[in-house]
């Protein structure tokens, strides 16, 4: 087995000036040795992980990593750069920059190699030694803890060799903590004595390799500092190590730190609890275990630790309610776009196969033939009408979950129901999901006697909340919605001339203004509202339409211009464009992200004019879409197919011609090239004679 990270694999003058020049330079050294199969797939998963959080921490640190299937081996390169890179931390550039790179099925061994790295960089000893490193043999030494120097041995004992009792309990379960709680438990502690205060956390991330573990490290260290007794379960992609029972009932409150879902979160019912994302546990450890004290003092038993306990999910407390409620509302649209993609290709492929007419064929269950065209027809448009049914329950269950955990999933789902009951569809659906997780976090916040505390998840909760939710929505808010909604279906029916093609051009816009951010979700999802509907009104069909030609347009454009103005690019984004070519063909509009978030002022603007092309255009040729998603790969089941490829040709060609005329308008700086002329350059001097 080769070791993690080779002098090969450092470099100490990294002179990238972007963090994806960055990534590139380290990830060339991994296929070098053979480390990574396909450089041009593996930066497009690196970014695809940047793209959920900004992978820079505080303390001039950039961590870019992820899991890959061109990983070979898990693999680390280390970069040190003089003038430093911006990663998007608070503080600033990062001068050190680790390329963690983990194969898709990495085993545990290598991965704890990799958490403990993730440790090591809390330490500023370890940092400051790598920053005074005199060559890559020895910053790689340093990296894999082998004493090459008194440094070295004081870093490594420090981090690797000898790790602190708290974080060797997270590992094994047997902690200062679980000593004391057993102590308790058998009357071996003297009661005069007063105890530490006692905090449990668990840290975890979309990747599993670093922020876990380093999360982990920062409030180990700030609950040493703090005089208290922190104990946390890492939930990485080795697995974790549940923390024993007494420990976890011993506790006086709990942190968790964590942008995925906390496994097993019952276990935690019923303490005070901080419940935030995995950077406030780098950040701002200190300050956790502050506000976990403070809620302890006070008796609020709040935030998250399981059901019954209230929370407010999906990121930091000291996050606004705007933002709040769009993750909220996006947590809902994320579970439903699976049941709406099913569905309207299986309705799809349904009408395909068997005809318009396919929606008034009798029940496959008491007619189909095997040998007819119709019957299959039938049994697909029928299994997508099924899954269509779902659309408005989930959606309302989902927003509850995202905002009150799992206690807000029966009232979401009972009021997305009664939704479709009484016809409010999609607005009744946003309605009850938001009044589901409203109505179950105000019913946590009422004290309970703690023998009641172990019914509430499973029968009280769900018994009020059902109740409370149904009688609003069937007798207060549920006919007014209902009218709505009515009211919207008419005005997208009446939709013809030139209204449809302005409704073309504002949904492009919004398509292209954030590439897959939230005005972007905002108009895809206004689409898909409108055929998630076993009988779509041909108004619902033409907007979905000319949702996806528009939201084609951004990366297929950024392909072409790095192919015909290749010049214009640099060599990364050059690199990207191939790759745009297939993500803009299948209808993935974040596609164009890298070329964005590198010149947004150019990129951005030129996408929206396309777009806005495209969607009228779409919108003008009367185009049909009954699929939500697909590119290209749909374009048999698209009415007017001709004409519709012709609209995104023409928002493509006016935005590659934007994009080449403003980057051809661009003034160098002083001293700086184009992109791309280095390399002209280079060339250039490569064929000058040499003179005798």
């Amino acid at each position: 087995m080769s070791e993690m990270i080779t002098a090969d694999l450092v470099d100490l003058d990294l002179s990238a000036q972007t963090k994806e020049a960055a990534a590139r330079a380290l990830a060339e050294r991994m296929v070098a040795l053979g480390r990574v199969t396909d450089l041009t797939g593996f930066l497009a998963d690196v970014a695809a992980r940047e793209a959920q959080m900004p992978t820079g921490l505080d303390g001039g640190i950039g961590i870019p990593h992820c899991r890959s299937e061109h990983v070979t081996e898990p693999t680390l390169a280390f970069g040190r750069s003089a003038e430093g890179i911006d990663f998007g931390a608070p503080d600033g550039p990062a001068d050190l920059i680790f390329l963690i790179a983990a194969p898709a099925g990495a085993d545990d061994a290598h991965l704890t190699i990799l958490s403990s790295l993730a440790r090591q960089l809390m330490n500023a000893e370890f940092t400051d030694a790598l920053r005074s490193a005199g060559d890559a043999a020895t910053a790689a030494a340093l990296i894999r803890g082998d004493e090459p120097a008194a440094a070295a041995e004081t870093v490594a004992e420090d981090s690797v060799a000898a790790p602190t009792a708290a974080s060797a309990g997270a590992a094994t379960g047997t902690t200062d903590a679980e000593a004391a709680g057993a102590a308790d438990a058998d009357g071996a502690v003297d009661a005069s004595e007063e105890r530490p205060f006692r905090i449990v956390a668990v840290t975890s991330c979309p990747t599993g390799i670093a922020h876990t573990y380093m999360a982990a490290e920062s409030l180990e260290n700030a609950g040493r500092e703090a005089g208290v007794e922190l104990v946390v379960e890492t939930q990485g992609s080795a697995g974790f190590t549940r923390l024993d029972p007494a420990v976890i009932a011993a506790a006086d409150g709990v942190i968790f730190a964590h942008d995925v879902p906390v496994r097993d979160k019952d276990r935690f019912a019923g303490k005070p609890t901080v419940d935030v994302g995995v950077k406030a546990g780098i950040n701002r450890p200190g300050a956790l275990i502050t506000e976990v004290r403070g809620k302890a003092e006070r008796g609020e038993v709040t935030a998250g630790s399981a059901p019954g306990t209230p929370v407010e999910r999906g990121g930091d407390s000291a996050e606004g309610y705007g933002t709040k409620l769009r993750k909220w509302l996006m947590s809902g649209v994320s579970y439903m776009v699976p049941f709406v993609a099913a569905g309207g290709l299986l309705i799809a492929l349904g009408f395909a196969i068997g005809g318009y007419k396919i929606n008034a064929a009798p029940s496959v269950m008491d007619h189909f033939v095997w040998t007819q065209a119709d019957s299959w027809g039938a049994l697909l448009f029928q299994i997508g009408g099924v899954a269509f049914g779902f659309l408005v329950p989930v959606l309302a269950g989902y927003i509850a979950y995202g905002m009150a955990d799992r206690p807000g999933l029966v009232p979401g789902f009972v009021g997305g129901a009664i939704s479709l009951t009484i016809n409010a569809g999609f607005l009744g659906g946003l309605a009850a999901g938001l009044i589901a997780g409203g109505v179950v976090l105000a019913i946590q916040k009422v004290n309970i006697p703690a023998a009641l505390r172990g019914i509430m998840p499973v029968v009280v909760i769900p018994l009020i909340s059902s109740a409370i939710v149904g009688f609003l929505m069937f007798v207060v808010i549920g006919k007014p919605i209902a009218s709505a909604q009515k009211g919207m279906t008419d005005w997208l029916n009446g939709l013809t001339g030139s209204n449809a093609i302005l409704l073309g051009t504002l949904l492009g816009l919004m398509m292209c203004f954030d590439l897959g951010g939230p005005v972007n979700k905002v108009a895809y999802t206004f689409a898909t509202a409108g055929i998630a509907v076993s009988s779509p009104s041909d108004s619902a069909m033409k907007i979905m339409a000319a949702v996806m030609a528009a939201g084609m347009v951004p990366p297929l454009a950024m392909a072409l211009a790095t192919t015909v103005r290749g010049k214009l690019f640099t060599e990364t984004e050059r690199e990207n464009g191939k790759a745009a070519w297939v993500l803009g063909a299948s209808f993935i509009s974040e596609g164009a992200i890298p070329f964005a978030a590198a010149d947004p002022l150019r990129v951005i603007p030129s996408s929206m004019v396309g777009g806005a092309v495209t969607g009228a255009l779409s919108m003008a040729f009367g185009a049909t879409l009954r699929a939500p998603h697909g590119g290209i790969f749909v374009v048999p089941l698209i009415g007017n197919p001709f004409l519709y490829l012709v609209a995104i040709a023409a928002g493509v060609g006016v935005t590659t011609a934007l994009v080449v005329v403003l980057k051809s308008m661009r003034k160098p700086a002083p001293g700086t090239a184009t992109p791309g002329a280095a390399e002209t350059a280079a060339t250039a001097e490569q064929k000058q004679p040499v003179a005798a």
